[in-house]
């Protein structure tokens, strides 16, 4: 009863040691789960790299940012420790603790929604926002010092209408999976775990997979009709994820060494006005068929692209690596409609996630010239926004972000 009343109310009753002993203690049962996966479809928890980033992309998604609510270390490291414990056995296909057994006076350790179901390849990557380092000028947890370069404060980019309850936040987690009722448990219960020390400050639910790790596959596409991601970083490709995705120690932070930076944007598309525009300019704005997917002056997908065939101020021009210096962003965006405006109008778009090693060098320059010249701005309005540094994989023993707060 104890262990619940503990879940329930956030640590808000034990002491700094006990709550040190009881996070070590559940750790280790979680690890001893997830090391029997339910079935094929669990994804692999511990690793050099956190799941979730150059993983094959799931169906669906739950992104969730937290801020933290309390200016006690401890019980933030406590509360890191109890959720890597709970993400390990999520991702295993296991509950956490009890969900239907155990003593009927008290809560049950988990939620119980995802009994009985497969795994579903579910992932959860966790992050570090800039304003868990410094906030108000405030360096609540001994943190400013060890901020990377790299976890910048984005700038305002041209265009940009963002909703401030959409934007930032301490920490976020990403949770993955090809059923979206095994990601919104893990995301629910980490919240009900982190009750009184984190709470949820936005969430965004997706489905439609708008681009792919695996090229094999056909490429998935977004709420305007088009294929996206078309030249995305494929999870094989190990060069190419340690050039632009994996953060190493020689960028300066060493406890972010073989992990990412994401980004997310939550964008708004104006799909009313977008299907009243004729497939010609529709194609001009994107540069490529909406059909086949092909670039201008290409024959198929995956034809090397002729730059100076497609319109100037066309998406597939500005954003490819050969007209930004090979900078190239590994993609996990997914679609969204979340009811209507008020306006009789759909609140749908993208919501837009990229893994970078360095956001200075690579998303920022690539969104200014975006922001500035891309002729889909008519149809599309930035609402969300957030980056977050992403520390790499949990060891077995460890727990998420251990290298930032040892």
């Amino acid at each position: 009863m104890e262990l619940s009343r503990r879940r329930l109310f956030g640590y808000s009753g034990v002491t700094l040691a006990a709550g040190a002993a009881a996070g070590a203690g559940l750790v280790s049962v979680a690890q001893a789960g997830d090391d029997k996966p339910a079935d094929e479809e669990a994804v692999p928890f511990h690793g050099a790299h956190q799941a979730g980033i150059a993983t094959p992309v799931q169906d669906r998604l739950h992104f969730a940012a937290f801020d933290v609510v309390t200016d006690d270390r401890g019980r933030l490291i406590r509360m890191l420790k109890e959720w890597t414990a709970a993400a390990a056995a999520f991702t295993g296909g296991h509950p956490y603790g009890s969900a239907a057994g155990g003593l009927g006076d008290s809560p049950p350790d988990d939620t119980g929604e995802a009994l009985g179901l497969p795994p579903a390849r579910l992932t959860l990557t966790i992050g570090f926002g800039p304003t868990l380092f410094e906030k108000d000028g405030k360096d609540r947890f001994g943190l400013k010092a060890k901020r990377p370069a790299a976890l910048i404060d984005l700038p305002h980019f041209a265009g940009d209408n963002l909703d401030p309850t959409r934007t930032g936040g301490d920490i976020c987690v990403q949770a993955c999976a090809d059923d979206p009722q095994v990601a919104v448990h893990a995301i629910r219960n980490l919240a009900r775990i982190g009750f009184g020390v984190v709470s949820v400050r936005w969430s965004q639910l997706g489905f439609g997979k708008t681009s792919s790790t695996t090229p094999d596959k056909q490429t998935p596409r977004n709420m305007f009709g088009f294929k996206d991601g078309t030249r995305n970083i494929a999870g094989t490709e190990a060069k190419a994820l340690d050039q632009h995705v994996w953060a190493s120690g020689s960028d300066g932070a060493a406890w972010m060494a073989g992990g990412s930076y994401v980004v997310a944007r939550r964008i708004r598309m104006h799909i009313e006005t977008w299907d009243r525009t004729s497939l010609q300019e529709q194609q001009d704005i994107f540069g490529r068929t909406k059909g086949e997917g092909n670039a201008y002056g290409a024959k198929s997908e995956h034809d090397p692209v002729p730059l100076a065939k497609l319109p100037a101020t066309s998406h597939v021009r500005l954003a490819h690596p050969d007209s930004n210096g090979g900078v190239r962003i590994l993609r996990r965006g997914y679609s969204f409609t979340d009811g209507t405006d008020g306006l009789g109008r759909l609140d749908a778009g993208l919501f837009f996630i990229a893994y970078q090693r360095d956001p200075r060098k690579q998303f920022v320059p690539l969104q200014n010239k975006l922001a500035g010249n891309d002729a889909m701005n008519e149809y599309v309005q930035h609402v969300g926004s957030g980056i977050w540094a992403c520390p790499p994989g949990v060891r077995k023993g460890g727990y998420w972000g251990e290298g930032l707060f040892t």
